[in-house]
Formats: C-alpha cells, sequence, structure tokens
C-alpha cells in the first residue's frame, strides 16, 4: 500500500497545490480594484518540494554551500508589480490572467497524469 500511495502522492500534492493557487490567483483578480491591495502568489516548487519532505540538497564538493529544504510552508508571498498604481494595489490584471490560465493547464495536466497513474495500476491490478 505504501508503494501505492508513493506513486500518487507527487501528483496529489500537486493537484492541492495548484488548486491553491489558483484560489490565490483569483482573489488577485477579484480584488484589482480594491486600494492597497497587495497581489499574492505562492512558489509552487518551493511549496512541492516542501511538501514531499525533500530535505538536504546533494553536493558534489565539500566546498559547495549547504542547502536545505525544511518543511516551511509559508510559500505564499506578496508579488512585486511592475507598474506601480497610485492607489497602492500591486494587482496587475493581465498578469494575474496569465497566471491563472497557465496554472489551470498546469492543474488539469497534473489531473491527467494522475489518472493514467491510477488507470494503469487499475489495469495491473485486474492482469491486463
Amino acid at each position: 500500500m505504501k508503494f501505492i500511495e508513493g506513486h500518487l502522492k507527487i501528483h496529489s500534492e500537486s493537484l492541492a497545490l495548484r488548486s491553491k493557487r489558483n484560489e490565490i490567483l483569483s482573489s488577485n483578480i477579484a480584488n484589482a480594484a480594491t486600494p492597497n491591495f497587495k497581489a499574492k502568489d505562492l512558489d509552487f516548487n518551493e511549496m512541492l518540494n516542501s511538501k514531499m519532505g525533500f530535505g538536504e540538497v546533494n553536493t558534489t564538493d565539500r566546498r559547495h554551500f549547504k542547502m536545505s529544504i525544511g518543511p516551511n510552508e509559508q510559500g505564499v508571498k506578496f508579488r512585486q508589480n511592475v507598474t506601480p498604481s497610485k492607489d497602492g494595489n500591486t494587482v496587475e490584471l493581465h498578469v494575474e490572467q496569465m497566471q491563472f490560465s497557465e496554472n489551470v493547464m498546469r492543474y488539469q495536466s497534473s489531473l491527467e497524469f494522475l489518472n493514467r497513474k491510477i488507470a494503469g495500476l487499475m489495469s495491473a491490478i485486474k492482469g491486463e
């Protein structure tokens, strides 16, 4: 059973993070006209590494710096805008819409990968 969980974990975690990112991006879009609203986003790769429990990064030379990817799930950060707004709002609607549509496509891709993994496991169980 642990094998199946390990086989599917990255896809399920990816779906959960993509869903959370969709919520954050849609909040940014909804607040595009709110004065002093600060746009947020999450670092998908950082959050996925954290969720997957990847630990210390291997180095090939003793002179390399030691790095660690810990269980810190902060990940959600304020986004810097390119064009400053007079009302203090950092949402740039075209950027948010592009990020949202890209995230939706990646969500659908992760869902498709997960469905194919499950279908493959089901056919192996059935002996097909």
